[in-house]
């Protein structure tokens, strides 16, 4: 039994250590990426949003936006957004992406 607890222990620790220490969730990415334009809520209701007229993440064409279609403006921009192309890892972007969904609910 202690031979399995300590093989267990080595096994998570191993798993922990195999993330990256800089590794964020797509909230602590889209807080520091994205909310200063489309807001804490994705209703793009900041004074930013407003004045480059950022649409919500609940507008209709935004619900039913295909994901690829919100990879393709986070990776290369849209109107006014930035590319984040290079800044971004995909997978960050795809994490990103998820939470926006959540955001529409």
């Amino acid at each position: 039994m202690n031979r399995l607890m300590r093989i267990t222990f080595l096994s998570l620790l191993a798993a922990a250590l195999a993330v990256p220490a800089t590794a964020q969730s797509g909230a602590d990415t889209y807080k520091a990426k994205c909310a200063m334009c489309h807001g804490a809520d994705g209703l793009a209701t900041s004074s930013t949003g407003k004045m480059l007229k950022v649409p919500s993440f609940k507008s209709p064409d935004l619900v039913k936006a295909p994901d690829s279609q919100l990879i393709e403006a986070t990776k290369n921009g849209k109107g006014k957004m930035p590319s984040y192309n290079g800044k971004l890892t995909d997978a960050q972007i795809r994490d990103v992406i998820a939470y926006i969904r959540t955001l529409q609910k």
